[in-house]
C-alpha cells in the first residue's frame, strides 16, 4: 500500500474509490497496471489560513471517475472495474460516461452477456475501441479501419509523430468496430515449443491468464535470472511506475513479448537476443501485490499470438 503523509492522510477518509486503474494509453503499453493506491496521491491545493493553518482550497468529497485523470495527472487511462451487485451494462456505461458498445468491444462481450458480481471489466476513458498494433501497421491504416482521423489517434495516444510499434495498445476515440468481413487480425499460431519458460525451474505460474494476454511467474525468489522466451530483437526497455523495469522483445514470427517488474535490465533496445539468454533479473519494481520482496514476480505478456503458458 502507498504510504501517505500526515497531511494526505487527513483527506483519505473522504475518498471511496471502487475501480482499479490499470493502463495508461500514453505509455504505448509500457505497462497495463496503475493501481487505486497510486491513483489518489494528489491533493487539492493547500492555502495558509490565518497565518497558521493549512486548508484545502477545494472540497475533497468522493472522487467521481470522470475526474480520475486530473487527480492522478495521468490522462487517458483504462480502468479495471469490479462488477457490483445490481450493475448492468447500461448503468456502468452511464457511470463512466461512455456508450455500452465501448464496454462490449473492450471485453469481448455481446449485448446478451450477463454480468456476474466480482467480474472484472476493462473500461475505456472515452467511447471508442482498443487496438493492439500488429507488425507493419501504421496510424493511417488504423484510422481508416476505424473511420477516424489519424490526428485523433496520434493526439490521444501521445504519438504525434505517428511512430507506433507492434504490441502497442492504442485507444481509438470514436472508433467503431468494423464488420468482421472488413478486418483481418493476424494472430500467430504459436506452438508450445516456440517459447521456453522465462524463469528457472520449477517455472511456477502464480497467476493465470489476465489482461491483456499475460501470466505471472515466480519461484518465490528475487534476483532469479529472466530468460528471453524466444530469440528476437529487443524492441524497447524502460521504467514505468507500475510495471517497473520492463523489456519488450519482437520475435521473427511477428509476436512481441513483454517482461515486467525486473530488478535489473541487462539488454538494450536494438540488441539481438537468443532464446534462453539472460535479459534481466526478477524483482518487484513498480507496483506489485504484495509490496516489497514478497511481491517478486515476472509479468509475462504475449502480443500477436497465443500465450502458451495461459491456463
Amino acid at each position: 500500500m502507498v504510504v501517505f503523509s500526515s497531511i494526505k492522510a487527513s483527506f483519505s477518509n473522504h475518498i471511496t474509490p471502487t475501480p482499479q486503474v490499470v493502463f495508461n494509453a500514453n505509455s504505448s503499453w509500457e505497462s497495463p497496471f496503475v493501481t487505486q493506491d497510486e491513483a489518489f496521491k494528489e491533493l487539492p491545493p493547500l492555502v495558509l489560513f490565518q497565518g497558521n493553518t493549512l486548508v484545502a482550497s477545494a472540497s475533497y468529497q468522493k472522487i467521481d471517475y470522470q475526474t480520475l485523470a486530473t487527480v492522478t495527472e495521468e490522462d487517458h487511462q483504462l480502468i479495471e472495474y469490479i462488477v457490483k451487485k445490481g450493475d448492468t451494462l447500461s448503468s456502468i456505461a452511464e457511470d463512466f460516461n461512455i456508450d455500452v458498445n465501448t464496454i462490449l468491444w473492450a471485453n469481448n462481450l455481446s449485448s446478451k452477456s450477463i454480468l456476474r458480481e466480482g467480474q472484472k471489466l476493462i473500461i475505456l476513458p472515452v467511447s471508442g475501441i482498443l487496438h493492439v498494433v500488429e507488425k507493419g501497421e501504421t496510424v493511417w491504416e488504423i484510422a481508416k479501419m476505424y473511420k477516424v482521423k489519424p490526428e485523433t489517434i496520434m493526439e490521444f495516444n501521445g504519438c504525434q509523430d505517428g511512430k507506433i510499434l507492434a504490441g502497442d495498445i492504442l485507444i481509438i476515440p470514436g472508433g467503431k468496430k468494423p464488420k468482421t468481413s472488413s478486418i483481418t487480425r493476424h494472430t500467430v499460431s504459436v506452438p508450445n515449443s516456440y517459447f521456453i519458460c522465462p524463469i528457472p525451474s520449477p517455472c511456477h505460474i502464480t497467476q493465470g491468464l489476465h489482461w491483456y494476454n499475460a501470466v505471472d511467474f515466480s519461484n518465490g525468489k528475487c534476483w532469479e535470472p529472466i530468460y528471453a522466451a524466444a530469440g528476437g530483437k529487443v524492441q524497447k526497455t524502460g521504467y514505468h511506475r507500475i510495471a517497473g523495469n520492463y523489456i519488450r522483445i519482437a520475435h521473427p514470427n511477428g509476436v512481441v513479448t513483454f517482461y515486467g517488474h525486473l530488478a535489473k535490465i541487462i539488454v538494450k533496445p536494438g540488441e539481438s537476443v537468443s532464446q534462453g539468454q539472460i535479459i534481466g533479473y526478477m524483482g518487484h519494481t513498480g507496483y506489485t501485490i504484495p509490496r516489497g520482496p514478497a511481491g517478486c514476480h515476472l509479468h509475462f505478456d504475449v502480443f500477436g499470438g497465443r500465450n502458451p503458458f495461459a491456463r
